[in-house]
């Protein structure tokens, strides 16, 4: 089993590598696989539906709304889901969406982040020296 779910993560690197220099295509297929994936879903509930039954009340329309949300909700999928988690932190931070920055805010922040990585960098190597002292 964990050769085949590392032969599958292999493979999902190296497609997304290559797909990735091409991302008007990426886009394409990936939007035709998720509109065929729910759409197989939607034709598999009815089909189980139409069985009647058990199947016949799970997948009427009221009550299929009603377990998903609950399923969503505990999972922690609901808000994550319709909203994501970019537009929640940056409204409980007060910030602007990525896409209202002006772009000399973006360089300003990748700058900041930059500065920080050097410190973080140079704190690293005072860490390890003092390590190497405690040593002797």
């Amino acid at each position: 089993m964990a050769k085949i779910i590392k032969f599958f993560d292999k493979l999902e690197d190296r497609t997304r590598e290559h797909l990735s220099r091409v991302p008007i295509i990426y886009a394409v297929i990936g939007g035709i696989a998720i509109v065929l994936f729910w759409r197989g879903i939607w034709d598999l509930a009815d089909v189980l539906a139409g069985l009647g039954g058990l199947w016949a009340f799970v997948f009427h329309p009221f009550v299929s709304l009603f377990l998903s949300a609950i399923v969503l909700l505990v999972g922690g999928l609901f808000v994550s889901f319709f909203i994501g988690d970019r537009i929640i932190m940056s409204g409980l931070k007060h910030e602007k969406k990525v896409e209202e920055k002006t772009e000399a805010e973006v360089r300003e922040e990748e700058a900041m982040l930059a500065a920080l990585h050097v410190k973080l960098d140079h704190l690293t190597q005072e860490v390890e020296a003092l390590k190497s002292l405690l040593k002797k």
